[in-house]
């Protein structure tokens, strides 16, 4: 088998040098380029159980269009603790971006996803939050509200139970600037607020906005000598982007251009209190500015536990040398009411994150920190401590939250399969299968099956561990018809893929064909297996090994033989022989069973149709019954589409 070794390396090789370095392609799912990480591992041991979940793009303004094909990149995309694809969802909105893109475990028993589909770019749709099951099946689409120019990025919470969900929203206004000292002038200004949302209906059940509520001069953006804006969507003085609910129904948000959270009264609307910022109603020995992604971690009227990204940063400067993702305690049982850090979790290479970002507790007590620029995340313990660190690869795609949870994936459609035959002569052939199931979680193993012609029954010819987001599995032979079942922990079936025919060279010689012919023949399946399992009990192995060392016996030694002594050479060699002929069995067979089809049809239309059918339906009673073909095989395994390519 070095024919197939060899051929398979030089593929890879050409492969690879056709594509970019840092991103993956599959052969199973060719329309993907999933990027790809560079991940460092510190103490993987107290690493929380679960996934990456990432939403990749390379501009925030949507791309338009082009009538040059492009792959699959942008979009949410799930990835193991190692950087190993699990999910690539990028065709499931047709490459578009997308946010805030999380797993949601607080609906039912089932786990769900949700993120922000993005504005498209001719404005025709704007966006929208998407609430997506377990198999990858869209459950809820809900819309953007009223007036707004899209349904905002940053946001898309769904609430305990999945009947509401949270949004943030932007909407452009014109304000007098009399807290300026400037009463005789006006000045448009991007006012902040949220909605909740009914998740079923899209309704508008609770609505928030900034103006009239937060002040000008609260702001670090919009300053009292800054010049008037004339026109929309004029300055964006509060710049909203993070709201969450506690169980007393008042709202948690965080306003980046005011250095402030505020809690918003569930039942006015009023401002109950401000944490940070030029007005802060707390007594605190910290600062954070620009923040990202503030939400509750625990609530109960008078104690709150409060996380957020402390960028310290934006595009103008720096307040801190260092972001960090802080847990701050609150007590407003007390007066002055008083805050304090109980975690400062610093970004692990001193750096800043200037835009975008997020930072969660994770259920045993860890924390998970997307630092955005590149996807840079990192995972740390609960005292602090750094477990992990990741990237992508490439520096052109970013991410604007990256979250790590567990989830289950049980997609509806079957693994894709991709058979490929190489040879040199009739004497070696290999057949390269690859296969991948794009969101299962839960695949351990794959096993392999073969069919004489497409309606045959399948013959086992293997298994092998699934180690990555696409298996390839190496069979002797030329197997014309393959398949793949799918196979969890505990030895179940989950899924099986459609039954696909083996592609070949469009031309055999140009491939490096030396044999007689002007190519091989497709092998019989249960031949080439029983051959092989003859090969391993002459070599010492049991019958019952058959299963996982079928594909170390093509691919465990240097020579790549398929036998280990003469002797089980001599038997594959028969084994080929006899399969070749049986081959042309089939083909002979099924050349005067169409042969006969032909008659009929001639017959038919010539006006002598009745006396050929009903010699014709003679014959056919006669074969019914049992007319064993020239190799003594029953009817049914018979082949009975040509070897041509359909």
């Amino acid at each position: 088998m070095f024919w197939g070794a060899l051929l398979l390396l030089l593929s890879s090789n050409a492969v690879a040098s056709r594509h970019d370095a840092d991103l993956m392609s599959f052969v199973t799912l060719p329309e993907v380029r999933a990027l790809k990480w560079e991940i460092q591992h510190y103490d993987r041991e107290r690493m929380a159980p679960g996934y990456i979940f990432v939403a990749p793009y390379g501009q925030i303004s949507p791309e338009h269009p082009t009538q040059k094909y492009q792959q699959y990149q942008v979009g949410p995309y799930i990835y193991d603790d190692s950087g190993m694809l699990i999910w690539a969802g990028s065709p499931m909105y047709d490459n578009e971006n997308t946010f805030d893109f999380k797993p949601v475990n607080n609906i039912d028993s089932k786990p769900h996803l949700s993120f922000v589909v993005g504005w498209a770019a001719d404005h025709s749709k704007k966006g929208h939050g998407a609430l997506v099951s377990q198999h990858y099946e869209v459950e809820k689409e809900v819309q953007v509200i009223n007036d707004l120019h899209d349904f905002n990025m940053h946001e898309f919470n769904i609430l305990e139970g999945g009947k509401t969900a949270l949004a943030c929203t932007y909407r452009n206004a014109r304000v007098n600037l009399a807290d300026f000292g400037r009463p005789t002038e006006e000045s448009w200004v991007t006012v902040g607020g949220f909605v909740e949302l009914d998740v079923a209906t899209s309704e508008v059940l609770v609505q928030w906005d900034s103006l009239d509520k937060i002040a000008l001069h609260e702001s670090n953006m919009f300053h009292a000598s800054d010049g008037v804006a004339t026109g929309e969507p004029g300055w964006d003085y509060v710049h909203i982007n993070a709201v969450d609910k506690n169980e007393a129904g008042d709202y948690l948000i965080s306003l980046r251009f005011t250095n402030t959270l505020y809690l918003i009264s569930g039942q006015d609307g009023s401002i109950i209190w401000r944490l940070g910022g030029a007005e802060s109603n707390f007594d605190q020995d910290f600062t954070f500015s620009k923040q990202h992604d503030a939400k509750f971690v625990s609530s109960n009227g008078t104690h709150h536990v409060i996380s957020v990204l402390n960028n310290a940063s934006d595009e103008r400067g720096n307040d801190e040398n260092t972001s960090s993702g802080l847990v701050i305690e609150l007590d407003t049982s007390v007066n002055p009411m008083t805050a304090r850090v109980i975690r400062r979790i610093n970004r692990p290479d001193s750096g800043l994150t200037r835009l975008r970002g997020s930072f969660r507790p994770l259920p045993n007590g860890n924390y998970f920190v997307g630092w955005s620029e590149r996807g840079y995340s990192s995972e740390h313990a609960s005292n602090g401590d750094l477990l992990m660190t990741a990237r992508f690869t490439s520096d052109r795609y970013s991410t604007y939250r990256s979250f790590k949870g567990e989830f289950t994936g049980r997609p509806v459609a079957p693994p894709d399969l991709v058979a490929n035959v190489y040879g040199t002569d009739d004497k070696d052939t290999t057949t390269l299968i690859h296969v991948s199931w794009n969101g299962a979680t839960d695949v351990v193993q794959w096993k392999f099956y073969a069919q004489s012609y497409d309606r045959g029954d399948p013959v086992y010819i293997g298994s092998t561990n699934k180690t990555d987001f696409e298996t390839m599995y190496i069979a002797d032979g030329y197997m014309d018809w393959v398949s793949a079942q799918a196979i969890d922990a505990e030895g179940n079936v989950m899924h099986t893929s459609k039954v696909m025919r083996t592609e070949i060279p469009s031309n055999w010689i140009s491939a490096g064909w030396i044999g007689a012919t002007s190519g091989p023949s497709p092998d019989d399946p249960s031949i080439i297996a029983a051959a092989n399992d003859a090969s391993k009990l002459s070599s010492g192995s049991s019958a019952s090994d058959k299963g996982t060392e079928f594909i170390n016996d093509s691919t465990s030694n240097s020579t790549g033989s398929i036998a280990s002594s003469d002797h089980s050479a001599a038997q594959y060699a028969d084994a080929k022989e006899v399969a070749k002929a049986v081959y042309k069995a089939y083909d002979i067979i099924r050349g005067i069973g169409s042969l006969l089809v032909f008659l009929l049809v001639v017959g038919v239309l010539g006006g002598a149709g009745y006396a050929i059918w009903r010699s014709v339906r003679d014959r056919r009673k006669r074969s019914y019954q049992h007319v064993p073909s020239e190799e003594g095989l029953p009817t049914e395994e018979i082949r009975l589409t040509s070897t041509g390519r359909e």
